[in-house]
Formats: structure tokens, sequence, C-alpha cells
């Protein structure tokens, strides 16, 4: 039987003996589906791992070495507020649901299944990159993100299995049964879909696309459907460990790549060995494009239902002053005839793109950072950007158009033979490639990545995070 001592948890799960048994009957296929497409070749290795075994302070960071298989998938609950009421919509000031209010259920179940679908995708994504980390540090930080992604699934599971009956049991169940990239049963979302074959990828992927998780949750946390509001709050906390290791991991190769290129006459950073500046502005370009995509459509009627419905707030929406957003504006570029043209789009509509507008000042800050790592470096020649939001997109009202990373519009022909200029090619693919040597000796990085500023919770960069078996 699933127990506390199974599961850690606190929602009172042993006092609940129909959920017992959904989730007797779910764990089952999560740990085949963990074993069958989750981290490859180290499922019986002992990994340093952090586990949330309650939500104190105390409680919510325990380090020990643990087979992934045997991994501890919590279930928890930010604490409850006392009198909470839904900050936000139609509904606002009314006290927070406890249960599915019956005319949104539709929609709330939506919004549970999309977040859930992308924790195993990334999972899946990820799975082969053990094989080439660049050190043991690294290895066991691809494996902590691994881990808590599956925790967070469970944390949607819980919800669908206790709050949405038969329907919630099947969709936990067709979590299972997609597979990213699949052309038959991909994952809901793009950027989920897309391939991540190397560390770079890996670093980019955790920088950008698991900060897009951020704000998702962040917005979702604001839900007036309580349960969903204090899940992701407590998601929120492990999240921040995905975006250091993807923010650091990047300023750790810009690091080592200007090192090599003051050894280089050229300044060639690929001729010593190492991951150029250009290519990891290509990456950039690639993986920012595809996160941007997951807030979905600039001028969006599901946003604006998710709003009034008190399901889904905007970032930190205490800061807001108009809870309701029935009068305000928000102003947009539109696309019209090969040009922009201004245009104010009603607040609710532009939900998506309010947040958007948070996540890209959030992104800018760590390129920001990046380059202040090249700039202490001596290297004066090159600087990283943000392309726009207009370029490469594949969702909203962008998609397919010829606009550059400058956002602006230009001849087609001559955008498609730019494109290799922006994004990464077969050439850089297979570059970036050939550098992909595992590095397994304790305290020992590969040459194309600067060694982490510290190890992880207090202990030495030489520290065995994990035991091979």
């Amino acid at each position: 039987m699933l127990s506390q001592e199974k599961i850690p948890n606190n929602v009172n799960l042993s006092s609940d003996r129909r959920l017992i048994r959904a989730l007797e009957a779910w764990q089952p296929s999560f740990i085949e589906w963990w074993k069958t497409v989750g981290p490859e070749g180290f499922q019986l290795d002992d990994v340093y791992l952090r586990t949330a075994v309650s939500v104190e302070p105390d409680g919510w960071a325990h380090f020990d070495y643990v087979k992934m298989p045997d991994y501890r998938w919590g279930i928890f609950l930010s604490p409850p507020e006392e009198g909470r009421t839904v900050g936000f919509g139609d509904h606002l000031g009314e006290p927070a649901w406890q249960e599915v209010p019956g005319e949104h259920r539709n929609m709330l179940r939506r919004i549970v299944v999309t977040q859930a679908d992308t924790e195993p995708a990334s999972v899946e994504q990820q799975r082969l990159l053990g094989r080439t980390a660049p050190s043991l540090y690294d290895l066991r930080n691809l494996f902590q993100v691994n881990v808590e992604e599956g925790r967070h699934l469970w944390a949607m599971v819980y919800l669908l299995h206790t709050y949405f009956g038969r329907d919630g049991r099947e969709e936990a169940e067709a979590l299972l049964q997609r597979r990213s990239g699949d052309p038959d049963k991909p994952r809901i979302l793009g950027a989920f879909n897309q391939p991540v074959e190397n560390w770079l990828d890996f670093y980019m992927f955790t920088m950008f696309t698991d900060r897009d998780g951020k704000y998702q949750l962040a917005a979702l946390k604001e839900s007036g459907f309580d349960p969903l509001s204090r899940s992701c709050r407590f998601m929120l906390t492990e999240e921040a460990h995905h975006m250091f290791v993807g923010e650091t991991g990047v300023d750790r190769i810009l690091a080592r790549t200007c090192e090599l290129m003051t050894r280089d006459p050229n300044q060639d950073a690929r001729a010593q060995g190492g991951v150029d500046l250009l290519t990891v502005q290509k990456y950039i370009n690639l993986w920012f494009t595809l996160s941007i995509d997951l807030f979905g459509g600039e001028v969006s009627s599901n946003a604006a239902d998710f709003f009034a419905a008190g399901l889904k707030g905007r970032y930190k929406e205490e800061r807001h002053e108009d809870h309701r957003a029935l009068d305000g504006v928000y102003p947009m570029e539109i696309p019209r005839e090969g040009a922009l043209v201004r245009q104010e789009v009603p607040l609710r509509n532009a939900m998506n793109e309010i947040l958007r507008d948070n996540y890209i000042e959030d992104c800018q800050r760590a390129v920001d950072k990046w380059n202040r790592t090249i700039e202490a470096s001596g290297v004066t020649s090159f600087r990283l950007r943000l392309p726009s939001r207009r370029f490469h997109r594949q969702i909203g009202i962008f998609t397919g158009l010829p606009l550059g990373p400058d956002g602006a519009f230009m001849p087609n022909e001559e955008w498609e033979r730019k494109l290799g200029d922006w994004l990464p090619t077969e050439a850089d693919v297979c570059h970036v490639k050939s550098l992909m040597h595992p590095v397994r000796e304790r305290g020992k990085v590969a040459h194309w990545i600067a060694p982490p500023q510290k190890g992880i919770n207090g202990t030495p960069l030489d520290f065995e995070y994990v035991r091979r078996n």
C-alpha cells in the first residue's frame, strides 16, 4: 500500500482509501515509464539528490544518496492561507475554491493537464544526456532536475485523481502514454517535442524553457482553485534550482570560451576545442524563441477566459491595481500587409503577452550577467543579446513571418538565406556534439566548460556526486 513512508506528503494521503487505490494503480505505470524513458544507463547508481520530505525549511531539501527508481516522489501543497479569496477576475473577493467549480471544470482540467504534460516530457527529452555529462557535478544536477520533474508530475496527477474523478484518472494514464517527439503521440506543447541532444541544449532548456515554467507556475499560483495554487507555490521552490543549472551552465561555458579565445591568435574558440560565442548566440535564439511560444498567442480568448474565471492570474497579481482588468488596454504591434501596426488590445485578451513581458525581462537580466562575464574576460568583440519576441515564432500572430532577430520585416529570400546566421546549422550541431565526451573523474570537468564556483549543499567540488554501480 502507498503510505506516508512510501510517498512523503502533507495531504493526509493515508486517510483517503479511494485515492490510495487510484495512486496504487497508477504508480506501477509511472515506474515503468521512468525505467523505460527516464535517464538511460544510471538507474542502478547512487546519486546525491535532494528530496523533499516536508514543506518546512528543514524538510524540503534533504540530501542523501539514492537510486533514482527508489526516489521518494512526494505530494506537497504549501500551507493553506486562512480566509484566502479569489484575487482577480469575475470572482474577485469570493472565497477560494477547495473543490472544482462545476462551471470551470473543463477549463481547469485543461490547465492542469497541459502543465502536467510538460513534466514527463522534459525527462524524456533529457534521457540520453548522462552519457556525455561534462562532470559528476553536472551529472548529478541533471538527475536532480529529472527527479524533480517527476515529483511535479506526481503533484499534478494528485490533483487529477483527487478532483477530476474518472476523467482525471484517464488523463493521468495518458500522461504516461504520450512521448516527446513521437509523431503519433507527441507532447502537447511544441518546445517539449524539441530534441535536447547535447549539454548546450540542456543548459539553454533549463535556462529558458524551465524559466517559462517559473512564470506559468507563478500565474497558476494565483489561481482561485486553492489546491492548484498551493501545489504550484511549492513547485516553484524546486524550479529555482533548474533555472540555476541553466543560467550558471551557460555562464561557465562563456567563461571557458573566453579563456580559450585568449589562447588563440585569431580568438578562435572552436580551434581550441570550445564553443564559440556565435554558436552560443544561435542556441540562445533557438531556445528563447521556442520558449516564448509556450506563453501562447499574443491575443488570446483562452487567456481572457482563464483570467475571468479566476483560474490563472498575472505574475505577482498583487502588484497590479485593477484585478478585474475589464477596462484597460495593452498596446501591441500587429503585423499587417508586411508592416507592424500599433493596436490597443483589451487587457484580458493580452494576458499571455503580459506574462511574456515579465519572462523576457527576467531573461534579459541573465543575458546581461553573461555579458558581464564576457566583458570581465577582456573579450570586447562580441556581446550576446535576446532576439526580438517576433523572431522565429511558431505560435501566435507572428507565426512563419520573415522577421529577423531585430523584429523587422525583410524579404522572404533574404530571411531564408540568413537563417543559418541566426539558428544552429548542421555544422554547428556537429561541432557541439564533437565536444560531448563524458568526464567521470571526481573534481574534473570537460575542456569546453569552466568548473562551478562551488559544490552542492556545501560539498567540495571533488565530491563523489554519482557512485557508479
